[in-house]
């Protein structure tokens, strides 16, 4: 792990499930995020182009590190359906440090393991 790089967690919006399984399968792939939690349905009420909007969407939180944090952004603009994605980092100021380290020492292995798929 980088020094001072710390546990976050990225808040990504979706407009489908899919999308975000999708976006959290190559994220976890490519070593950028521990874990990814898809919560499949909630309202979002927005001004786009100066019309409002109200749609379902849905939230993927991702757990990573500092350090990852700008190729998960370069990662989620490619693949997002989205002309302006959602990408939004969260301070973790504290918590179970068992969790907090299971995400930095998840992340500091350089080689997948062979139980996971590849996509």
């Amino acid at each position: 792990m980088v020094q001072d790089d710390k546990p976050v967690m990225v808040y990504v919006t979706t407009a489908t499930v899919d999308e975000a399984r999708s976006l959290a399968s190559a994220l976890l792939v490519h070593k950028l995020i521990a874990c990814g939690n898809i919560l499949p349905k909630m309202e979002s009420v927005y001004r786009w182009e100066g019309t409002v909007k109200q749609e379902s969407e849905v939230v993927l939180l991702l757990k990573t590190t500092t350090s990852r944090v700008a190729r998960i952004e370069e990662k989620v603009k490619e693949m997002h359906s989205y002309e302006v994605p959602c990408v939004v980092v969260l301070p973790i100021e504290g918590g179970s440090k068992d969790f907090l380290n299971w995400i930095c020492d998840e992340l500091d292995q350089e080689t997948p393991r062979p139980d996971e798929p590849t996509y």
